[in-house]
């Protein structure tokens, strides 16, 4: 039975390698009906600043499915990414970018390497709420949550499961960022006793994305927060050889988009030398998505012999490794052509049925015991002295909030601040009753705020602090 897809050809040199993915499908025999919508920089520059029309999603939401070729956003005006508005508009939770060596017929330094790395694809830094907040300063939020969390490390581990993969990898920030990375590989811990067949580590990212550029080999399945997985991920698909040669699916509980990793690259559109293998693998994981797997192996293996065979696109041809340089539609011809066949050298891919990995819709646990304990209140102060700072606010003291510390960009800087510190105009300054733990209203943080403006304070917002079932829900200053 045909599948119905979404296909959208892209800007640069996307029209030219989606042309040449879907040669490749058709040839193959994929069972597939094909609805084409126009996204991206026409559709920005025609005045649409999402870059897709209203029809455009709807066909989308319909088909469920999505291939995608590469866009481009437009510089500057204020454009938001589409690829990013589309992975958290459809929900698509799940970003999966399988890397792996072909040695020796790509050059590369890990000829063993065979990592997948699973991505968290909805929040993060890609939350994208940003703010300027002072003259010398501006914030971007990173939200991190329980449901993401959880989400994404149970599709980690059920995806080495379902490919019989023996270990899965956390990687976070959490000796630092202790609450937001600190929950992700909380979760991480508690949901991977849930597979005791699977062997589980953690790595924080420094070291860890120095060992899988170093020593990819100790590394099977990673999963990681969103701006971790960005990059480790083009870190991981160009030590394999190319960063060209790698797809990615983006998996949500209704809704699934398969691309290249790459991008547009608009100097070499419409010269018939892009290597189209990035969303060709896009394709091929859509294939096994949608349930048809041994399509999708079939035109892997191909994939794979006509790389043995030194067929190359001039991103990865090599004197004395490459027989042949192609451009992009005779590498499609030269993968036809080898439909059937199935590689010599290379560990040929057998694709199963395909099933698509279900992880069960969130639930929500009981809610915990919130107490408001106090208030972070950052100010714009064009002071250097925090001592001065202080002195100010002391003023606005009372018996139920008292300031307790001031930082700049996180370091305490008072009480007992050290000189050598580079302050910005850009100052926390936390507010806690004289008793420690004591419950406040929030009626005395708007008393407090009042007394601010009373005083001439400029407070750009406010963050309140909370004990959720008695354990505490903020962050110590740094040095504090």
């Amino acid at each position: 039975m045909s599948t119905r897809i979404t296909v959208a050809h892209g800007d640069g040199i996307g029209p030219e390698i989606m042309a040449a993915t879907l040669r490749v499908l058709e040839k193959a025999g994929a069972a597939l009906t094909i609805d084409e919508i126009e996204i991206g920089e026409r559709v920005y520059k025609s005045g649409n600043t999402s870059g897709i029309a209203p029809e455009a999603w709807d066909t989308i939401r319909q088909n469920k499915v999505f291939l995608k070729a590469p866009i481009t956003t437009p510089q500057g005006g204020g454009y938001k990414s589409l690829n990013v508005t589309t992975r958290k508009a459809l929900g698509l939770f799940a970003n999966i970018r399988p890397c792996r060596s072909l040695h020796p017929f790509i050059r590369t330094n890990h000829p063993n390497m065979d990592v997948v790395i699973v991505r968290e694809n909805e929040e993060d830094l890609y939350a994208g709420i940003e703010h300027r907040q002072t003259d010398e300063v501006i914030q971007c939020l990173k939200l991190i949550s329980r449901p993401g969390c959880e989400k994404i490390v149970r599709y980690a581990l059920e995806y080495a499961r379902n490919q019989r993969r023996k270990k899965v990898s956390c990687f976070s920030k959490d000796n630092i960022m202790k609450q937001t990375d600190g929950l992700f590989h909380e979760v991480f811990r508690e949901i991977a006793t849930e597979y005791p067949e699977i062997e589980t580590d953690h790595w924080i990212i420094d070291i860890g994305a120095a060992r899988l550029a170093d020593t990819p080999e100790i590394f099977d399945v990673i999963v990681t927060a969103n701006l971790y997985g960005d990059i480790i991920s083009d870190v991981a698909a160009q030590i394999t050889g190319s960063v060209g040669l790698g797809g990615s699916a983006n998996i949500g509980e209704q809704c699934a988009m398969f691309e290249a990793i790459h991008g547009s690259a608009p100097p070499i559109a419409g010269k018939d030398v892009a290597n189209p293998s990035g969303l060709l693998h896009g394709a091929i994981q859509m294939l096994s998505h949608i349930g048809q797997g041994e399509i999708g192996a079939r035109i892997h293996n191909a994939w794979l012999r006509t790389i043995e065979d030194g067929v190359h696109t001039e991103d990865i041809f090599r004197h004395g490794l490459s027989k042949q340089r192609v451009g992009t539609k005779a590498f499609a011809d030269a993968v036809v052509d080898r439909l059937g066949e199935i590689p010599q050298t290379l560990d040929p891919v057998a694709i199963g049925a395909g099933k698509a990995i279900v992880i069960e819709p969130y639930k929500r646990n009981q809610p915990a015991s919130k107490e408001l304990v106090g208030v972070d209140v950052f100010v714009h102060w064009a002071g250097v002295n925090p001592d001065e700072l202080g002195e100010l606010l002391n003023k606005l003291n009372n018996p139920q909030l008292s300031l307790v510390m001031i930082t700049n960009r996180g370091i305490k800087v008072w009480p007992g601040g050290f000189s050598e510190t580079f302050c910005t105009d850009h100052w926390r300054c936390r507010f806690q009753p004289a008793e420690a733990g004591a419950i406040i209203q929030p009626l005395e943080i708007v008393s407090l705020l009042q007394r601010a403006i009373d005083a001439d304070v400029d407070v750009i917002k406010t963050e309140n602090l909370y004990l959720f079932d008695g354990k505490q829900g903020f962050s110590l200053g740094q040095g504090q």
